[in-house]
């Protein structure tokens, strides 16, 4: 007797072979009849066909068992075993098979499957329990009540599809299962559920996902998915397994919407359509680069390491020709998955004290271990690596602690966050030795800005390139040390006074479970109804970059808000001291002009900031959120904002200016280009570039400018920024792009290089009052020294004046296609290509400006 919580399969008695073949030809030869009834009227003289079929349907009733019959229809009643003739139902074409499949690593277990049966390798496309493999002794049932229903071998149901009433059922060409009702609509089909794949012609509508598995071999969740969200946003999560916990996205549409669905077009585009937008209907995922259908198999899969990647196999004309039957990688996205995977939960791409290194041929990341560690399992690299040596015993002392270990640089490489001690200013040499002295620490990272910080194991997120500006110095063992030692003086203490230490520790313990059961009561008592409040407001993403603050808290640190150092379009910002060891100076913004509708925007954007890391970027620190009160919280700049440095008459150096306009390049670039989900900042002006103490540019108020009211913004209605730095396209019936920074930026350069205001009333000169038709008059007559009149430094750097000059200038034509994108102003203002001759003429919105 099976448990009570088993669903039992009722399993049919099989019918032979030729009694299925016989009812299928009845039902063809019924269907035929019927159809030449309707087209010659009710004539009943049997045409030339059917005298054909009737001739041979005794051959057919003699085909061998060990055939499998290319089926149109699928009765209800049918079934399929993983072992003997009738393990598969095929497409028309045999390009697709469904049923089961059995697993590389175990050939006794199967799969409920869907795979491309002319691929040598049988690529599986389709599969639905990944998770719960059955034996042998298994079967599938299309139910006499229109239901499939998979069994294992003791009769428990393991998956059924989730509707009933089905007439038939057909595996299309398509790569597409179907299960039809009696009007022949679908009741249910594979495409809508789909695994780790999407195929030509199908469609993933909002609320679905696909998720990949956790090796190729390995069919259970993996912890990637790919997100259709209901607020039209497509979005690739890591997430926890086995409870589907999404942490954070590391690519987006960065979309917005009623939702939106998946297509992969027959002409192998790959793009997100959303519903109901004018601005953004459709989003390129990957455009059409394939060969004809006719010619390859195509698909598109999750892979295992986070990868949606295009495939293409060619198929048997083309084989024939001499091309070699092996699959290959057409496109992938994200392109490099290394850069931009960052998580304060989980291991990032690789596992845990591993790292991710970009394979330029796209067909698989490449992870590797850290010096003195090693896989846990070679050929399952997601578990990540251990170290092989014994860490640092907390018994040792300062002076054996080098005689045991050493720091090995590692460049090129970075663990980023989970950081629990960070130092500045600092050079490399303490930066180590602070490591190396602290038992606790596994690691120390060093920036060329002088920054220090140390990683307890284990180091996750960890990735290599060229782009990553660090140096790890990674704590191991020396090698004539294997074990290390104990602190022997302090073994020998604890041996002679143990009697003492169990009494004197036993006394201890007792006091402070009482003090402890009494402290817990108290707190429970007197923080339940805040705890409750603050738990039905947060979403779970706040806790995984930056700390939240409690108001009160804040309040305290701004001395009651009372010091008022700047205003935005979003609030107020107020300067204060956190209560720590160190005295930080803080900024905090109160964000007082977001409407209540829009508290999801404010999150969703909020913890875009929180991922956010760059050093020209003004960092998140944290980040209040109780009942009304939304409040940002920032590291105080002491050097104030760029409009104070350039424009209270003391012209600032030409080489900090440089510089500066260097470092707003690249934070621009940063959130265009480079963070998981772009941002487009809208309102990229003096104001909202701070200094830090060392003069170093970082932009702020990134990722807010969208959120607020037409009304409240300081320009005309529908126009987010500031007058006289936003671009001609909020003006137009037009989609907004990346590039209304790009123009933004091309002013504030102007600025930069000139040392005062782009609007200027009391200009000596009624030509000089509008900076950029200035500009553009100095460069069309050859006298670009004219704009530097006075600035010695400059007048010394005139070819770089040239320079920054026809970069600005390229910045704000007109069309945005004629802008350059923030790559290519940062290589063209490093000098890295050459910057082209800019059109003479004043573009049209700058002349209607006068």
């Amino acid at each position: 007797m099976h448990s009570a919580r088993m669903n039992l399969c009722v399993i049919p008695v099989e019918k032979s072979w030729s009694h299925e073949v016989t009812s299928i030809s009845r039902e063809l030869k019924i269907q035929s009849f019927s159809a030449h009834k309707a087209a010659v009227g009710q004539s009943n003289q049997p045409r030339p066909m059917a005298h054909i079929f009737l001739l041979l349907l005794p051959l057919l009733l003699q085909l061998p068992h060990s055939c499998t019959l290319a089926q149109h229809i699928i009765s209800p009643g049918s079934a399929l075993k993983p072992e003997g003739p009738k393990r598969s139902w095929l497409s028309p074409s045999g390009d697709f098979a469904f049923g089961f499949r059995s697993l590389e690593t175990n050939s006794s277990l199967y799969l409920l499957a869907i795979w491309f049966d002319q691929i040598e390798e049988k690529t599986i496309v389709w599969y639905t329990n990944g998770s719960t493999p059955v034996s042998s002794g298994s079967s599938l049932q299309f139910t006499h009540n229109g239901t499939l229903s998979l069994c294992d071998s003791t009769g428990a149901e393991v998956w059924r599809s989730p509707i009933s009433g089905g007439a038939y059922a057909s595996m299309n060409d398509t790569g597409n299962f179907v299960i039809y009702g009696a009007d022949g609509s679908p009741k249910w089909q594979s495409f809508t559920t789909p695994a780790d794949t999407i195929l030509p012609s199908q469609e993933l509508s909002s609320g679905t996902i696909l998720q990949a598995k956790l090796m190729d071999t390995d069919y259970s969740s993996d912890r990637f998915i790919l997100s259709l969200g209901t607020d039209g946003n497509m979005t690739f999560y890591t997430v926890a397994v086995p409870t589907g916990f999404k942490y954070d996205g590391y690519w987006s549409t960065n979309t917005s919407g009623n939702g939106g669905k998946l297509v992969y077009d027959a002409n192998g585009t790959i793009y997100y359509a959303l519903e109901n937008s004018m601005k953004y209907p459709t989003i390129v995922i990957m455009s059409a680069e394939m060969d004809s259908t006719d010619q390859y198999f195509h698909w598109a899969k999750l892979d295992p390491d986070g990868v949606l990647r295009q495939y293409k196999y060619p198929k048997r004309v083309v084989v024939s020709s001499g091309l070699p039957a092996a699959w290959t990688v057409v496109q992938a996205v994200p392109a490099n998955i290394c850069t931009i995977m960052y998580s304060n939960f989980g291991s990032g791409v690789c596992g845990y004290n591993s790292y991710c290194m970009f394979n330029w041929n796209q067909t698989e990341t490449e992870c590797a271990c850290a010096p003195k560690y090693s896989f846990f399992d070679p050929e399952r690299k997601y578990k990540g690596c251990k170290p092989d040596f014994a860490l640092q015993s907390c018994d040792l002392t300062e002076a054996q602690v080098p005689e045991q270990f050493q720091m090995i640089p590692m460049n090129n490489i970075d663990w980023p966050l989970r950081a629990y001690e960070q130092y500045y200013p600092m050079n490399e040499t303490t930066c180590q030795q602070l490591c190396l002295t602290d038992c606790f620490c596994a690691a120390a990272v060093f920036d060329q800005d002088g920054r220090c910080w140390k990683k307890k194991l284990p180091l996750s997120n960890g990735n290599q390139g060229t782009e990553v500006q660090r140096t790890v110095f990674l704590k191991v063992p020396k090698n004539n040390y294997s074990h290390p030692l104990m602190n022997t003086e302090a073994r020998s203490k604890w041996k002679a006074n143990r009697k003492d230490w169990i009494l004197g520790g036993s006394i201890i313990i007792g006091v402070s479970v009482f003090l402890n059961f009494l402290f817990v009561l108290a707190h429970l008592l007197g923080t339940r109804n805040r705890a409750t409040t603050i738990k039905n407001q947060l979403q779970p993403w706040i806790r995984v970059m930056t700390r939240d603050f409690t108001y009160r808290e804040l309040e305290e640190a701004t001395n009651g808000f009372n010091e008022e150092v700047g205003r935005g379009a979003s609030g107020i910002v107020y300067k204060g001291h956190l209560h720590d060891e160190f005295g930080t100076s803080i900024a905090v913004k109160k964000i007082d002009r977001i409407p209540r509708e829009t508290d999801k925007e404010f999150t969703m954007e909020v913890e875009t900031i929180g991922h956010t890391l760059h050093k020209n970027l003004v960092q998140l620190l944290g980040f209040c959120y109780e009942g009304t009160e939304r409040l940002l919280v920032y590291p105080f700049m002491p050097n104030g904002s760029l409009t104070k440095f350039l424009f209270s008459g003391m012209r600032p150096s030409w080489d900090l200016r440089v510089d500066i306009s260097h470092g707003i390049a690249r934070g621009l670039l940063y959130l265009h280009d480079e963070c998981g989900k772009q941002i487009i900042h809208c309102d990229i002006k003096p104001e909202n570039i701070l200094l830090d103490h060392n003069f170093i540019a970082k932009i702020s108020d990134f990722g807010l400018a969208k959120l607020l009211k037409a009304e409240q913004t300081q320009t005309s209605t529908g126009i987010r920024g500031t007058r006289g730095y936003f671009a001609p396209e909020w003006f137009k019936n037009v989609g907004i792009s990346s590039k209304v920074d790009v123009y933004s930026f091309g002013i504030v350069l102007l600025e930069i290089v000139c040392s005062r205001r782009n609007v200027d009333l009391k200009a000596a000169d009624e030509e000089q009052v509008i900076l950029t038709y200035w500009a553009y008059d100095c460069y069309r007559c050859g006298q670009l020294d004219l704009l530097v009149e006075g600035d010695e430094e400059a007048i010394t750097n005139m070819n770089m004046v040239e320079r920054f000059t026809r970069v600005a200038l390229w910045c704000i034509q007109d069309e945005p296609a004629m802008r350059p994108t923030m790559l290519k102003v940062t290589k063209m203002l490093e000098g890295a290509i050459e910057v082209p001759q800019p059109p003479i003429n004043t573009p049209t919105f700058i002349s209607s400006l006068l």
